[in-house]
């Protein structure tokens, strides 16, 4: 048993088999959880899924799943209780990010409704009706359970390139507040994270770098420095094991008495 005290504890992580969702899916792993890796890429989720078993041990499943889409989180939700009969914790962490101006001169990287419509598909409703299902299954087990929704910082300062993304992770805040309102009288605990900048991953990707960097007037060289100086008063890029920590303590019952709030994950990174 660890200081955690996860061992046997069900956790779906959605976005699970890469970055962020990847880091807390060995994070939980490692401390006993029995890890459902969904990922709308099915062979990364099962790759991961099987990496686990032979880092960790324990019993891990790889679901694919859509989370814009109610069928396909009701699939994965079935899918998570076949498997185990029980889901006590859900970590929302799927998520997308194209980066584009509100108007751009050129029309090279203009945002579009489909765009905006992508994103917010995933982002929003994605987080809805992951937690909404959860949820259901949680009042109805009557043992309470632990929602983790991934915020960002950029959610409370916007970002230049990236208004719709921002845009979405700001209504994460909200949720998450609501949500605790809401089901804390049924035992389950509603809580988000926001990172900062972290480290490079697959996800930042040349096309991504490239769109944001043209979004703010800069070479994709010039892009990656800012990434070193941004005001961060560590000094330094965020790990993703740090905010799988934080989502580790936060889904125990160490982190029993906090509700309703946004732990934020930045270095202390401000506009400053």
């Amino acid at each position: 048993m660890s200081w955690l005290d996860l061992d046997g504890k069900v956790a779906i992580v959605t976005g699970g088999a890469c970055g962020i969702g990847r880091a807390v899916c060995e994070g939980l792993a490692e401390v006993g959880a029995k890890v459902v890796i969904c990922d709308i890429v099915e062979k990364g989720a099962k790759q991961a899924a099987d990496e686990l078993k032979k880092k960790f041990g324990g019993d891990h499943i790889s679901v694919k799943a859509d989370v814009s889409s109610k069928a396909g989180v009701d699939v994965m939700i079935q899918a998570v209780l076949d498997a185990f009969g029980k889901i006590d914790m859900l970590v929302n962490n799927a998520g997308i990010n194209i980066p584009r101006l509100l108007v751009d001169p050129t029309g090279k990287e203009e945002l579009t409704e489909e765009i905006w419509d992508k994103v917010v598909a995933v982002n929003q409703k994605g987080l809805f009706l992951c937690a909404q299902a959860a949820a259901r299954v949680m009042m109805k087990s009557k043992s309470g359970g632990v929602i983790i929704n991934m915020a960002s910082e950029s959610g409370m300062e916007g970002s230049e390139g990236q208004s719709v993304y921002a845009a979405t992770k700001a209504a994460v805040y909200n949720l998450t507040r609501s949500w605790a309102k809401e089901l804390g009288r049924h035992g389950i605990r509603v809580v988000g994270v926001a990172p900062g900048i972290l480290e490079t991953t697959a996800l930042r990707s040349e096309e991504y770098e490239r769109a944001l960097a043209y979004t703010r007037g800069i070479t994709v060289s010039e892009l990656r420095k800012r990434y070193k100086e941004a005001s961060i008063p560590l000094g330094r890029s965020g790990k993703l094991s740090e905010v799988a920590n934080t989502v580790c303590f936060l889904a125990s019952d160490r982190g029993g008495y906090i509700h309703g709030t946004v732990v934020n994950v930045s270095g202390g990174k401000s506009r400053a």
